[in-house]
């Protein structure tokens, strides 16, 4: 390949991956064409977008970004995906995915997350942490439920204070209207 393509390549390569923070990394190699077809069509419902790249123009494209240490030693085609609501939600698709037979070929390499890059095992490990959706509703229980104890405690001595009286006042109209009889 000619400097000319490797720089037109690298170039293109640059804006795809433009504002792309976190990222896995597998390999499809020896996957059939129309399992790669259905593979990119059943992540694309998910909104992840796979793209093969030579690394060494992944390496050249994703250099000064955070991408780039998942692109050191590697060698040969990889596939890069990218996209979901957030690195968890990826990760879990990819590995769904890849427990699936008839995507038997794809293999998890590992990733980028916050600039540092992690292998295979990560992924699986990432894949069981809580998605961002879940994040937020442990966070909303939590505060929630802070407020509501501090409500429900403010309240209660009032509550309290509200029935001892009404058993006065019950108490003494009983005595009223025997007094009455």
């Amino acid at each position: 390949m000619s400097k000319f393509v490797k720089n037109i390549i690298t170039e293109e390569l640059k804006k795809r991956l433009a504002g792309v923070e976190n990222a896995l990394l597998v390999n499809i190699v020896g996957m059939e064409v129309n399992d790669s077809n259905r593979l990119r069509a059943a992540l694309a419902e998910k909104d992840i977008r796979v793209m093969v790249v030579k690394n060494s123009l992944a390496a050249r494209a994703t250099e000064g970004t955070s991408l780039n240490p998942a692109f050191q030693n590697l060698t040969g085609s990889t596939a890069v995906c990218y996209g979901a609501t957030d690195i968890v939600a990826l990760a879990k698709e990819l590995v769904k995915v890849s427990k699936d037979k008839q995507f038997a070929k794809l293999a998890l390499l590992g990733g980028v997350l916050d600039g540092e890059a992690f292998a295979a095992d990560k992924v699986v490990e990432i894949s069981k942490w809580p998605n961002r959706e879940e994040q937020i509703a442990i966070l909303v229980g939590q505060i929630v439920g802070v407020g509501s104890k501090l409500s429900s405690q403010l309240l209660s001595g009032g509550a309290n204070l509200a029935s001892q009286i009404k058993q006065l006042a019950d108490k003494d109209e009983n005595a009223e209207e025997a007094a009455a009889e």
